[in-house]
């Protein structure tokens, strides 16, 4: 892990501890620190150039979130994702994806639809070349753009955080060509929507959109995935 300037850091120690707990929640999800695993202040302060308190409030803040369990009188430990986790990521997410794409059939400029029609056509290009970190890369591009299009930063920030949660996951599922390529002729028909004012429909392909991923997430094996 890369470490902090804490001189410059510790001239505001909220933003510190954001950024430690950045550092961890990105270790769980990332899979380096495993489901189980004690996070041991002195350790992670170590790794990351720190005092121990900044940790200390990290890993408060990520038991609040159900990453990490605190046992008192024994450590933090790890939690992780469970399989139930990811299926109510995935069944929350398609309902805000849903709604994120009507807002954005409202709200959604022409520069952004432009930006969206490149996103696809380089994903059908690498698709063809079986170029899967472009792919990865261009799936986020595609979504990050209907969160701004939707104009809600509220919105924004909750599609953002669910979609950082699965990050490992989608990478893995991508990996397959068959499904990035499903998932891209998805996005085309949602631009479709936007593009017609079909705020409805819009809706409804985005919500699909995301259930199809996560039919496809279980046809992998939802245990075998979290644990890679």
């Amino acid at each position: 892990m890369e470490e902090f300037d804490v001189e410059k850091d510790t001239t505001d120690k909220y933003t510190l501890r954001g950024r430690v707990f950045s550092q961890i929640r990105e270790g769980i999800l990332s899979g380096k620190y495993k489901s189980g695993d004690e996070l041991k202040e002195s350790t992670i302060g170590q790794e990351l150039g720190v005092s121990r308190t900044p940790v200390r409030e990290a890993l408060r803040q990520l038991e609040l979130e159900g990453l990490v369990k605190i046992i008192p009188n024994k450590g933090a430990y790890v939690n992780g994702l469970s399989s139930k986790d990811l299926k109510d990521i995935y069944s929350i997410r398609s309902y805000l994806e849903g709604l994120c794409a009507r807002w954005a059939c409202a709200n959604i400029t022409e520069e952004q639809i432009e930006d969206l029609e490149e996103i696809i056509y380089l994903s059908d290009f690498h698709a063809q070349k079986m170029h899967h970190e472009q792919l990865l890369e261009l799936d986020n591009k595609f979504h990050d753009v209907l969160y701004e299009a939707s104009n809600s930063k509220m919105l924004k920030h909750l599609l953002k955080d669910f979609h950082h949660y699965v990050q490992r996951v989608r990478k893995t599922t991508l990996s397959a060509m068959e499904r990035a390529i499903e998932s891209n002729q998805e996005h085309k028909a949602i631009l479709e929507a936007l593009k017609e004012k079909n705020c409805d429909k819009a809706e409804e392909l985005a919500h699909q959109h995301l259930l199809n991923t996560m039919a496809n997430i279980e046809k992998q094996g939802l245990e075998n995935l979290i644990q890679e």
